[in-house]
């Protein structure tokens, strides 16, 4: 029996997983604790591992995959060609077997952020810590000199290249 990766639809992989164990098939979904901003705040979310991706465990020369097509939060089943494609037992295990680890951080000290609201829209400072759940300590060049200056951490918005 060899592992598959399952293409849920959008938003719906903890379906998608139930719907596959209802039918007897053993499936399993990677889980991850990452840090989001939510109205404001900081807050810890446990999601999916690969956003819209799960794994499912098949014998293809004797089990029945079609229905899988048809299961309510599925999309399809990850192939090439029409058959679908097998996902290395190894990283499977090596996937299961990750430690528990604090929770991605939404924002690394020393990372470039810029200020999306408030008295320093506009400006782009370097992120230094969370001082607090709702404020965050930023390092801001004003007048050709550097200052640390708290923000609420709503207004603190990571900048990307």
């Amino acid at each position: 029996m060899l592992w598959y990766a399952v293409h849920s639809r959008p938003k719906q992989e903890h379906r998608a997983l139930e719907n596959l164990q209802n039918q007897g098939y053993e499936a399993w979904l990677p889980m991850i604790a990452v840090e989001k901003l939510r109205r404001g705040r900081v807050t810890e979310v446990i999601e999916p591992m690969f956003s819209r991706y799960l794994f499912i465990r098949l014998d293809m020369e004797h089990t029945n995959w079609t229905p899988i097509r048809s299961t309510l939060g599925v999309s399809r089943l990850v192939s090439f060609g029409n058959r679908p494609a097998p996902i290395a037992d190894a990283l499977i295990q090596a996937l299961r077997q990750m430690p528990d680890r604090a929770p991605e951080r939404l924002l690394q000290p020393g990372q470039a952020v810029r200020m999306i609201d408030g008295p320093l829209k506009g400006l782009e400072a370097i992120y230094q810590h969370a001082d607090g759940e709702l404020r965050a300590m930023v390092l801001v060049d004003l007048l050709s000199k550097q200052h640390s200056v708290a923000v609420d951490m709503q207004h603190v918005f990571p900048v990307t290249l």
